[in-house]
């Protein structure tokens, strides 16, 4: 399933990913904030499992903003499995 979150607090305005349904998540796209570091982070969590992705990078902080567009990312996989969850 494709989902797009909308960040807060972040450069990036946007991200979009897909959620398998064994749990993987695939695709990740970021629309702003910091290009080459974001390309970075999503092919390092190509296939990784939410469960990962959610414990990594929640709570990463970015300039004491209390949040990062990793930790908006956690949050957005957190809420599509949530919806995932209560739609199965």
């Amino acid at each position: 399933m494709e989902y797009s979150y909308t960040p807060r607090g972040v450069c990036s305005r946007k991200i979009d990913f897909e959620l398998t349904e064994d749990g993987k998540v695939r695709n990740i796209r970021f629309t702003g904030g910091c290009d080459g570091n974001l390309k970075a982070v999503s092919k390092l969590l190509e296939g990784a499992d939410a469960d990962y992705i959610i414990a990594t990078l929640s709570g990463n902080d970015c300039e004491m903003k209390g949040t990062s567009c990793a930790d908006q990312l956690a949050r957005a996989v957190r809420a599509a499995k949530e919806k995932a969850e209560k739609g199965a």
